[in-house]
């Protein structure tokens, strides 16, 4: 009998039952909090300056580049396997560990730029949190899989020690790695603009 009297209460209401049955709305403000902070680390030089495009070129901007943003000297283009390698080897200068000399070549193992599918250089916040949020165009199935990336490769660290004469980008990769997961489990939230 109360099987009954629910059914045709789910009948008599449907509305108010699917309204019911419905999670409550997850205030996006904490998730969107996290990724201001994410984005002042990925659109920081020592990140986006190699986060490029399909055209491979490096770019040098920032405070401790000068005034003007301008394309990396030396004419240097990534290439296909982003290396260089076809053109000029990225490793012909920027060796494993940084250059002693101010501005000189910072280093870190397998140097190399990221896929163009992560380009964040010339993006806006709204452009980079859509692309991050797809793991397709991340290149990593799952956020746990970023949070290690962030903690652990040698190349994303460094963004961290870059060197005499370059500023390191707000918090640290541990700080990152943080603020992602959180981001992630707050319903990963990207800004309208």
């Amino acid at each position: 009998m109360i099987r009954y009297a629910l059914l045709i209460l789910l009948i008599a209401c449907p509305a108010q039952a699917a309204a019911e049955a419905q999670p409550p709305a997850r205030d996006p403000a904490p998730g969107l909090a996290l990724w201001s902070r994410i984005n002042e680390v990925f659109s920081h030089p020592r990140c986006a300056n190699c986060h490029v495009g399909e055209d491979g070129v490096p770019m040098w901007s920032g405070a401790s580049n000068g005034p003007v943003t301008r394309p990396h000297g030396m004419n240097i283009v990534a290439g296909d396997r982003r290396n260089g390698a076809t053109y000029l080897a990225c490793t012909t200068c920027h060796m494993p560990r940084n250059s002693e000399a101010p501005h000189g070549p910072p280093g870190a193992v397998d140097w190399k730029l990221p896929a163009p599918e992560r380009q964040w250089f010339g993006k806006s916040s709204a452009e980079i949190c859509r692309q991050f949020r797809d793991p397709r165009l991340r290149g990593m199935a799952s956020i746990d899989d970023v949070v290690d990336h962030i903690r652990n490769d040698g190349k994303v660290r460094w963004g961290w020690s870059p060197g005499p004469g370059r500023a390191a980008p707000p918090y640290s990769a541990d700080q990152l790695a943080a603020f992602v997961a959180q981001w992630d489990k707050s319903g990963a939230p990207c800004p309208e603009q």
